[in-house]
C-alpha cells in the first residue's frame, strides 16, 4: 500500500478567496478578519436549529 502525499494546497481566505498568510490565518489580511468578525457581531452567522426563538420582555412585571 502506498502512502499519498497531501496536495501542496495554499489555504483560501474565507472572505476574498486570496492566498491567507500566517499572520492573519485563516484570512488574508487585517481587514478580512475584521469584516469576518463584524459579521459574527451583527448575527450574520447563526447555526440553524429547531427550537423556537426566545422571546425577552423588557417590562417589568408587577408583584
Amino acid at each position: 500500500m502506498t502512502k499519498k502525499e497531501p496536495a501542496n494546497t495554499v489555504a483560501k481566505c474565507p472572505i476574498c478567496t486570496q492566498p491567507a498568510t500566517k499572520k492573519y490565518h485563516p484570512f488574508c489580511s487585517q481587514r478580512c478578519a475584521d469584516v469576518d468578525l463584524g459579521r459574527w457581531l451583527k448575527g450574520s452567522y447563526a447555526i440553524p436549529t429547531e427550537e423556537a426563538p426566545t422571546v425577552i420582555s423588557n417590562e417589568e412585571e408587577d408583584y
